[in-house]
């Protein structure tokens, strides 16, 4: 919307400005001027564009350890008042990470090297007062959607690779996206929520290098 408001327009009765013109000079008048107030309103509702909320990477580096090489990442981001309120009727909602490495090669196309996914679930149960955050077949209870939140925006290390699939002293390109996943709603919101861009939170590609150790 913009500066003009939908609600006050949906409430004012049209019938009035489409009455037929008057026979007198009044009432023509009036209704002239009724017209022109409708059409004025009309140009306030031409739509503009919606910038959707984006989930800022405030931190990604990826770090070898025994077991492999891990990814350490955190986000900055906020629920939407529609995203927050179906959070609270219990309708769940999926953040999925996406994590690339790939390497170049100057005779053919990038070696990809590793391609994962991480998803997280983020409910409530209206029953309990309890929210709850499920990753990998492990789940978390909080008291409030902030603590809920804070272990989505500041998730554990993620181990995106075993030792050995990447060459010791080689650079790779990391590219790393973050979002809600729409994919994972209930079917009857899904068509709603790919219509509506409040329903869209996601983050910027953001790349950087790497040399495997």
């Amino acid at each position: 919307m913009t500066v003009c408001s939908m609600r006050y327009f949906k409430k004012m009765r049209l019938e009035r400005y489409l009455a037929p013109f008057s026979t007198d000079t009044t009432g023509t008048l009036v209704t002239f001027f009724r017209l022109l107030t409708l059409l004025l309103m009309l140009a306030c509702l031409t739509p503009r564009a919606h910038a959707a909320d984006v989930v800022e990477i405030t931190r990604a580096y990826i770090e070898a350890s025994d077991e492999g090489y891990k990814l350490a990442a955190s986000y900055s981001f906020d629920l939407n008042h529609d995203l927050d309120d179906a959070v609270q009727h219990g309708v769940p909602l999926f953040f999925t990470t996406e994590i690339e490495l790939t390497r170049p090669r100057w005779y053919w196309f990038d070696e990809k090297a590793i391609v994962a996914r991480q998803t997280s679930r983020l409910s409530y149960n209206v029953l309990t007062r309890q929210y709850h955050v499920s990753l990998g077949g492990l789940q978390q209870s909080f008291a409030s959607l902030d603590d809920a939140l804070f272990l989505i925006r500041r998730p554990s290390r993620w181990l995106v690779a075993a030792r050995g699939a990447l060459k010791v002293g080689q650079t790779y390109n990391v590219t790393l996206r973050m979002g809600m996943d729409r994919d994972y709603l209930p079917k009857p919101i899904q068509v709603n929520a790919f219509n509506n861009s409040d329903w869209r939170l996601a983050s910027n590609k953001k790349t950087f290098l790497y040399t495997a150790e």
